[in-house]
């Protein structure tokens, strides 16, 4: 069996309404309708796969700050809201979903909106490259203002753990950080660095699939690791200004 990926943006404490968090799943919601075509449909999450094939989601404010709303906490208003969405896939393999928490002000639980990606298949095929990686990356940030985020594999995330502080971001296959964290420094080819409007900057490792079990790509993310945490960058996680 190969390697499977996800994506994630995470963020601190930050305080909003249902109607900021809908604004920003709507943004969300566009963006990676033209990412990729398995991104271009969603469903609220439920009991069943009929049930939730009757609940799409579509990027209205009014509907979404009524979704957002439901899914507050139902005891402690600090923890925000949780909401997660499921592109509606035929067979298992094809699967891809998120779940986002937002609006929480508890110190003690992050903010996040993460992927979980195809492992195999057409959709895999198409959709684990750096492009729309890199697209669904751009998209989340643009839409939540994540601190960090990044598109990596559970195997080479598992290597990484025991050189990662707690809370701080991992360098992975695709690594987003915001642009308050500081300057990106130069990076060794092939990486590539791209800037996503004024808020952040994209860290691409390769332009072909990172594995885990390949040790050159391993070596370039340590070798990327350690240069950025010299320059500062992967504190952990920060609370935004």
């Amino acid at each position: 069996m190969g390697e499977t990926y996800y994506a994630g943006g995470y963020w601190g404490p930050r305080e909003e309404p249902p109607e900021a968090c809908a604004q920003r799943l709507a943004s969300f919601l566009k963006g990676l309708a033209v990412t990729d075509s398995s991104f271009a449909q969603w469903y609220e999450t439920a009991k069943s796969p009929k049930a939730s094939l009757s609940r799409p989601l579509r990027p209205d404010q009014d509907a979404l700050t009524r979704w957002v709303q439901k899914n507050k906490d139902p005891v402690f208003d600090e923890l925000g809201f949780s909401i997660g969405g499921w592109n509606g896939a035929p067979t298992a393999q094809d699967d891809c979903g998120f779940l986002i928490r937002c609006g929480s002000y508890d110190s003690r639980t992050n903010n996040r909106c993460v992927f979980s990606l195809p492992g195999r298949g057409a959709n895999a095929d198409r959709v684990l490259n750096a492009s729309v990686l890199s697209n669904t990356l751009r998209v989340t940030a643009v839409a939540w203002e994540p601190d960090w985020g990044v598109a990596m594999s559970h195997e080479h995330r598992d290597m990484a753990e025991a050189q990662r502080t707690p809370k701080s971001p991992y360098v992975g296959w695709v690594t987003y950080l915001a642009r308050h964290r500081g300057t990106v420094p130069p990076l060794p080819a092939p990486v590539r660095v791209e800037p996503v409007e004024d808020k952040g900057t994209l860290i691409i490792l390769t332009p072909e699939r990172f594995t885990a079990g390949n040790p050159e790509h391993v070596s370039l993310a340590e070798r990327v690791r350690v240069l950025l945490g010299q320059a500062g960058l992967l504190e952990p996680l920060q609370a935004q200004p």
